[in-house]
């Protein structure tokens, strides 16, 4: 194997990388923009949970914050995190309190978990740096 061939397959695996991270980013920020815009479906869907419109902002204002964490140099592995626990919570929203088909927030959740998985490395420098000062 040349040494063009593995850097070229570097630069291949780290587009498919961004582009995976934009297009989770983009469905995040639809999402999240949904909720703070406050389209009818979302104040309906929050109105089930009965927790209160508040909680709409709140979690709109999430997963925008996530998914700019998503495309924010360095910070794609925090955003995964942010948003796989998002949607694990979501899923066991849809299950158990709503009563709907959860595969939405499954999937997007599964995706973050690749994102975490694929910046692994980024994780294990904030967790070196944050035990180095405790």
């Amino acid at each position: 194997m040349s040494v063009a061939s593995i850097s070229k397959g570097w630069v291949s695996r780290r587009t498919g990388v961004w582009v995976l991270q934009a297009a989770v980013a983009v469905a995040f920020f639809a999402a999240g923009g949904a909720k703070l815009a406050g389209v009818p479906v979302m104040v309906q869907l929050f109105d089930q949970l009965g927790l209160g419109q508040w909680f709409r902002y709140v979690t709109g204002t999430v997963e925008v914050l996530g998914a700019f964490a998503l495309i924010y140099p360095g910070m794609a592995s925090i955003g995964g995190l942010w948003l796989g626990f998002t949607m694990f919570c979501a899923v066991l929203t849809h299950l158990f309190v709503l009563h709907n088909n959860p595969a939405a927030a499954a999937v997007l959740g599964l995706l973050n978990a690749l994102i975490v998985y694929l910046h692994r490395d980024e994780l294990g420098s904030y967790w070196r740096i944050i035990t180095r000062r405790a």
